[in-house]
């Protein structure tokens, strides 16, 4: 078994009830140690200089257009990386879950351009061995997904993530994927709740020997499956949100979302991988720290917080 690398997050949003330096002790007393933010922010920036918490911080798909003009590029990362030396940015996220397929879909021709401004930024400031550049996918992406071995990006989806996988594979950076298993469970009535959850007693899906009880490990190898076939078989892909809900909508519950923060925590400590990589870590980042009362769209969008607005936790998990 591979060693464990420290691997938990939780979204900092922005619209916190809380002053920042307290919600970056927060997550120093519960031992967390990786943050995502998803736009530059400098009240936490500063609070996170000289924590050791590392950090993936997005561009936000509004500012990709500006991103393809080089000066731009570098104008943003002197702005909101360099100026902030002892903040350990890990991950610079370009771009979140862009597709042709999706509400995003006018910023397609923008991510790989502004992909590689940031990159050159980056490296012309030497940081580039610490720092690495991606964009956080999901999985509606693929058109096939089921069994995990055939998983396959969408035809139209082709052109757009095949150049974005290459562009990893040769800066060695890892591909970032939003996975939620909550989403696939609770969008059909043919996925049971324990597969969702990690509770199934046994394999759920035997997909040619490899074995599978839980939704998690399946739509991770998918995802892997699919990017094999554009040339990323070798291409680490980081967890970059994954969750359930306490509220709102079918299987959101307290007791359902407490199931599945400690059982995918559990699985992350035990870096046992997946049917597809065993033995692999799995960087797995957990969304959300604090629930969302005023984000639109579903009610259960508003609810994956695991501490309240008064740094309580909802579930008692144990993060280290």
């Amino acid at each position: 078994m591979a060693t464990t690398k420290l691997l938990l997050f939780f979204l900092l949003t922005l619209e916190l009830l809380i002053i920042f330096t307290d919600a970056v002790n927060l997550y120093r007393r519960n031992g967390i140690t990786k943050m995502r933010i998803y736009e530059p922010n400098d009240a936490i920036l500063r609070a996170l200089q000289g924590t050791n918490i590392e950090l993936i911080m997005d561009v936000p798909n509004i500012s990709l257009q500006s991103l393809t003009d080089p000066n731009v590029a570098t104008n943003w990362v002197r702005t909101n990386v360099l100026n902030y030396p002892n903040v350990r940015f890990r991950y610079i996220a370009v771009g979140n879950e862009v597709s042709p397929n999706n509400g995003n879909n006018r910023f397609v021709n923008f991510v790989l351009p502004a992909m590689r401004n940031v990159q050159r930024a980056i490296r012309d400031a030497g940081r580039s061995n610490q720092i690495k550049v991606s964009t956080a996918t999901y999985t509606g992406l693929l058109s096939k997904s089921y069994p995990p071995r055939d998983g396959a990006f969408a035809d139209n989806v082709q052109g757009f993530i095949e150049p974005i996988i290459r562009f990893l594979v040769e800066n060695n950076a890892p591909m970032l994927a939003n996975i939620y298993p909550y989403f696939a469970y609770a969008g059909t009535s043919n996925i049971d709740l324990s597969y969702a959850l990690f509770t199934a007693p046994g394999t759920v899906v035997n997909d040619n020997g490899r074995q599978y009880s839980n939704l998690f490990d399946a739509m991770f190898d998918a995802h892997y499956a699919a990017q094999s076939r554009l040339g990323g078989a070798n291409l680490e892909i980081v967890v970059s949100e994954t969750g359930w809900p306490s509220a709102g909508n079918k299987g959101a519950t307290m007791d359902n979302a407490r199931t599945y923060y400690r059982n995918v925590i559990g699985h992350a400590k035990q870096a046992t991988g997946t049917p597809a990589r065993p033995g692999q870590n799995i960087e797995t980042y957990l969304f959300a720290m604090f629930d969302e009362n005023r984000k639109d769209g579903l009610e259960s969008e508003k609810h994956f917080g695991l501490f309240s607005p008064n740094q309580q936790s909802k579930y008692q998990l144990s993060f280290n």
